[in-house]
Formats: structure tokens, C-alpha cells, sequence
């Protein structure tokens, strides 16, 4: 049994948590499953609200999934989470990860808006 196929079991027998869906969510971005990815990344931070790695998964798996926009929500709340727990180099990933989403849309914060 792979290691989704594990992780879907410790959810169906009821050992759910923040944990095993970001691990569930980071499994199935890895394989491009980024429908499953979204569905159990958005699941971790409902869970654990305060869980900074899940809104960094979050937000690129959104990024990924073409909706930016909401990858850039997940990216701010994510930072504010991590600054708070004070979790300073997820905070510093997800500035580079939400400049580069404004650079790419030419939005706020690109270069070319400054």
C-alpha cells in the first residue's frame, strides 16, 4: 500500500488531523493531483488555522492550479500566521512566493508597478 493509500485510511478510521492532510495535500501535489491537493491543503488550515507550512502548501498548490488570486490570499494570510508564531523563514518563503505571483500578473509589487 502506497502512501496515500495510508494516508487516506488514518482519515477514514477517524485519525484525522491538520498533519495528515497537509502530508495527504503535499502527496498529491507531488503528483500533479492538484484537485486532491487543494481539497486536503484546504482542509489542513480549516483544522489548523495557525499551521503556516499549510498555508504555504496552499498557496501553491493554488498558485499551480492557475488562481493566483486566491494563491495570493493564502500566501498573506499564511505570512501573517507564521510571523505571529513567529516562524520567520516560512514568512520570508511566502513573500518571495507572493512577489513572484505580483511579478507574473504585473500586479501590486512587481517590478514593473514600481
Amino acid at each position: 500500500m502506497g502512501m496515500i493509500e495510508n494516508l487516506e485510511q488514518l482519515i477514514a478510521s477517524g485519525r484525522d488531523g491538520s498533519t495528515v492532510r497537509f502530508a495527504l495535500a503535499s502527496r498529491y501535489a507531488a503528483e500533479g493531483q492538484l484537485d486532491r491537493a487543494l481539497e486536503h491543503a484546504q482542509v489542513a488550515v480549516t483544522l489548523d488555522p495557525d499551521y503556516s507550512a499549510a498555508w504555504k502548501l496552499l498557496g501553491r498548490v493554488l498558485a499551480d492550479s492557475g488562481r493566483a488570486g486566491e494563491a495570493a490570499e493564502a500566501y498573506r494570510r499564511g505570512i501573517d500566521v507564521a510571523e505571529r508564531r513567529g516562524d520567520q523563514q516560512a514568512a520570508k518563503e511566502m513573500r518571495v512566493f507572493l512577489k513572484r505571483l505580483a511579478r507574473a500578473s504585473g500586479g501590486p509589487g512587481s517590478d514593473n508597478n514600481n
